[in-house]
């Protein structure tokens, strides 16, 4: 029997540095106004919004994913040469083919690179990040650039007050390779497709979901599977620095935050609250926040942070990291 070689294997991973893109066209709930009936005070109190940023027709995807996996190695220090292999997280691709992930690599310079897209909505940034840690782990790869990205202004009603004022576009990105301490630790996965009715699409081309739906299921379910994620890598919740849950809605973040605090987690925890300025990001949502919070000092490296991600499939996701 023929003996087959195994790759050399890395013992633990982490985030080397992260990046993000946004638009520059900043959207506001008054603007917004003007176009459907609702107002500043209902978009605030509804899902905590304040404005929103939305990309232009001559913008794509693959562009805002370039920009924010081009300062996530610039973050890390790091070539385009020395990463091997590219994931785009994303569901707001014009088409299934030719995938995305490709065009990303090849207009960053990563050459030759192993790329695919991975569709899980707003849990793709985690599902890809636990791909990545796996795929260096594993010594099928040396180093990933990891991307959530979407458009999904392409893809949603702009007449829809209960989905217009809610998602946006952006990018977000992180760098995954070898470390000699664990820096990122093991993906808590699932779904539950028997939901598969409260998000998803509407005649083959709008967005939709059934919000209060989602808000009771997030509120309800989430909390646990974070401390699923916490306990996976042996960490309590009051040795959490920083949550990190995907920016579905700042009345979710906030149901998260308390329930963890309730269970242990400190009262001086850092919680992203990018939604305000950013909106839903979906799959870029979790490396923009992080990204965000970074540039603003917010978090620290050798913070320990919990993410969580969560949406249409219903799919989630959530690990813990060591921010970079």
């Amino acid at each position: 029997m023929t003996a087959l070689r195994l790759a050399q294997t890395a013992t633990a991973t982490r985030i080397l540095g992260v990046g993000s893109f946004q638009p520059e066209r900043i959207v506001t709930n008054d603007e917004l106004s003007q176009h459907m009936d609702t107002n500043d005070t209902w978009i605030r109190e509804r899902v905590g919004i304040a404005e929103r940023r939305f990309a232009g027709p001559d913008l794509k995807l693959v562009d805002m994913a370039v920009a924010a996996g081009s300062k996530a190695l610039a973050n890390a220090g790091l070539a385009p040469t020395d990463v091997d292999t590219v994931i785009l997280a994303n569901c707001t691709m014009p088409t299934p083919i030719p995938n995305g992930a490709a065009q990303v690599a090849d207009r960053i310079g990563v050459k030759a690179a192993g790329a695919f897209d991975l569709n899980a909505a707003c849990a793709g940034f985690c599902y890809a990040l636990g791909t990545a840690s796996d795929l260096v782990r594993s010594g099928s790869a040396k180093r990933v650039l990891v991307i959530g990205a979407e458009k999904l202004t392409d893809w949603v009603d702009p007449t829809d007050r209960a989905n217009a004022i809610i998602f946006a576009d952006g990018a977000g990105a992180a760098v995954v390779g070898p470390s000699t301490e664990p820096g990122i630790g093991p993906v808590v996965w699932g779904s539950a497709g028997d939901l598969v009715d409260m998000i998803g699409m509407r005649d083959d081309r709008w967005i939709f979901q059934e919000g209060q739906s989602v808000f009771r299921w997030a509120t309800t379910k989430i909390a646990p599977i974070a401390l699923r994620a916490l306990e996976a890598a042996g960490v309590s919740p009051e040795q959490v620095d920083v949550l990190i849950p995907h920016q579905a809605n700042l009345r979710i973040v906030e149901a998260i935050a308390k329930k963890l605090r309730a269970v242990g987690a400190r009262e001086d925890m850092v919680v992203a609250d990018d939604i305000v300025h950013s909106g839903n990001t979906s799959s870029a949502s979790i490396p923009m926040a992080m990204d965000h919070m970074r540039a603003a000092g917010r978090i620290k490296p050798g913070d320990v942070a919990l993410l969580i991600g969560f949406g249409a499939g219903l799919s989630y996701a959530g690990q813990v990291v060591i921010c970079p």
